[in-house]
């Protein structure tokens, strides 16, 4: 462990998931958001597994927002989720519309952003109006990732969202203009500057996930190589969504989502093996993980 990263303690994350009271409601966890869809890449299954995993996570509502042309793509795999859908242009993707936006997200106390999301410009419009408007936790993956690589990155700098970044290598290269053979030789150093400067969270997946905003940095070693399938980074986006509907959004919330997933994705390989194992078995196992940290 580097000397200036910390690791999660068991004491840690058993008062991160703890016993709830009895007295509590839906409304105690959270409404949050997963926006996302597009007719290029509807991403149906895996925007409901997504939104699957938030429930899992522990939020108490998740609302899927998309654009009206994949509204029928996905309603038969929505169960306990909710839907909103918002009109989309003649390109058939989500319209910038502040009014349907806001429609959306309200009462959230969460967002995630980009699954399957595409690209272009009302895309970023969306993000930009996001990120100057609403005062909630913004998880940031994907098409949403892309989309921000695509802009002018300093509007981090000022954004009323409390912002979570979840990049692989390959897209924390587009996101910083830093090669990745250079950000492999110091990963740590360079997610904590980069988090300092545009203050938000950061969390660089890898066998080692790096976890920081600039000033606190985690390394989580969870996960296995069974989670090397598609989806699996969909699963810790909906995971972090969904703690954050309960969780004030910090580097320690961040740590810890990242830490369930990857023991999910552990016991997963466990049952299914490295070979067989997919995104949705992960979140299968979220329970189990959790048991097994409050023990």
């Amino acid at each position: 462990m580097n000397s200036n990263c910390l690791e999660l303690t068991n004491t840690d994350l058993q008062e991160i998931f703890k016993e709830r009271e009895k007295d509590t409601h839906k409304g105690t966890y959270g409404y949050v958001g997963i926006i996302g869809g597009c007719m290029e890449y509807t991403g149906a299954i895996k925007l409901a597994n997504m939104s699957s995993t938030a429930l899992r996570a522990g939020c108490g509502v998740v609302r899927v927002i998309v654009p009206k042309s994949v509204e029928s793509s996905i309603a038969p795999y929505l169960l306990e989720q909710t839907m909103f859908s918002i009109e989309n242009d003649e390109e058939q993707k989500m319209k910038f519309n502040k009014k349907e936006i806001d429609k959306a997200m309200d009462k959230l106390k969460s967002v995630a952003i980009g699954m399957g999301w595409g690209k272009g410009r009302a895309n970023e419009r969306i993000l930009e109006y996001i990120l100057q408007t609403k005062e909630i936790p913004c998880v940031i993956d994907a098409d949403g990732l892309n989309t921000l690589s695509q802009m002018n990155i300093d509007i981090l700098q000022k954004t009323k969202c409390k912002v979570i970044l979840t990049p692989h290598l390959k897209e924390f290269e587009r996101l910083s203009k830093i090669p990745i053979e250079e950000i492999q030789k110091d990963s740590i150093e360079i997610t904590r500057n980069f988090a300092k400067k545009y203050k938000v969270i950061l969390l660089l997946k890898g066998s080692t996930t790096i976890v920081t905003d600039g000033t606190t940095t985690y390394l989580v070693k969870r996960g296995c190589p069974g989670m090397a399938t598609a989806g699996s980074g969909d699963v810790l986006s909906g995971v972090l969504v969904g703690m954050l509907g309960y969780h004030k959004a910090n580097v320690k919330i961040a740590a810890a989502g990242s830490y369930l997933a990857g023991m999910a994705g552990e016991l997963a390989q466990k049952k299914y093996t490295d070979i067989s194992m997919k995104a949705s078995d992960t979140i299968e196992m979220i329970p189990e993980a959790i048991k097994r940290i409050r023990k």
